[in-house]
């Protein structure tokens, strides 16, 4: 095995990258903030992702409907990776690129907020669907890496983890969606949807 396989080179990686997420600090408490605003004008949390951003997206999306830490309320999302009829149906009529887009055009509404999961920031069928939410006037969030790619451009709040390793943007990436749902646990405990 390759001394840049090892276990202990991996684990230095992941270091050098979780490192600088402290300069993620306001972008992260952002987020806290739309997520809350969304929640509390009694809209939902959208999550979508390729791969293993879209399981990200469904794991996140599970935290906030069923719970976290702490027993609270169900807190509205939705992943948009986990129709198996929509995931097929669509792609087989239309194209790829637009099968995110098409259900945030039926399923979103202004008082949500979307939130994309894309390591490079080039993903079409994600940036597509973020325009469709800035277009209907719901909050947009990329969380990305690398140089952001497009996707910088079109969230309105972008958090750009400074790697070129997807694992490691990705590892990032669930930091942050963890530390949201401990967040968003204390908002509901202390009353901060009411």
């Amino acid at each position: 095995m390759s001394q840049s396989s090892s276990y202990l080179a991996t684990l230095e990686r992941h270091r050098k990258t979780f490192a600088v997420l402290e300069h993620h600090k306001e972008s992260a408490e952002k987020l806290l903030e739309l997520t809350r605003e969304c929640l509390k004008k009694g809209g939902k949390v959208i999550f979508l992702g390729n791969g293993g951003s879209a399981a990200d997206s469904q794991h996140l999306a599970a935290e906030f409907m069923v719970r976290y830490k702490q027993e609270r309320v169900p807190l509205a999302s939705i992943a948009l990776t986990t129709d198996s009829s929509i995931l097929t149906a669509h792609p087989n009529d239309y194209e790829f690129e637009t099968i995110f887009e098409r259900q945030i055009l039926g399923l979103g509404k202004p008082e949500d907020l979307v939130i994309g999961l894309t390591t490079s920031g080039q993903s079409e069928n994600i940036n597509l669907a973020l325009k469709a939410a800035n277009d209907m006037g719901a909050a947009t969030v990329a969380l990305t890496g690398r140089d952001g790619g497009q996707v910088k451009d079109i969230a309105r709040l972008p958090i750009i983890i400074n790697s070129d390793e997807t694992a490691r943007i990705q590892e990032a990436h669930m930091f942050i969606g963890h530390w949201l749902c401990e967040a968003m646990d204390e908002v509901v405990l202390s009353g901060g949807l009411d």
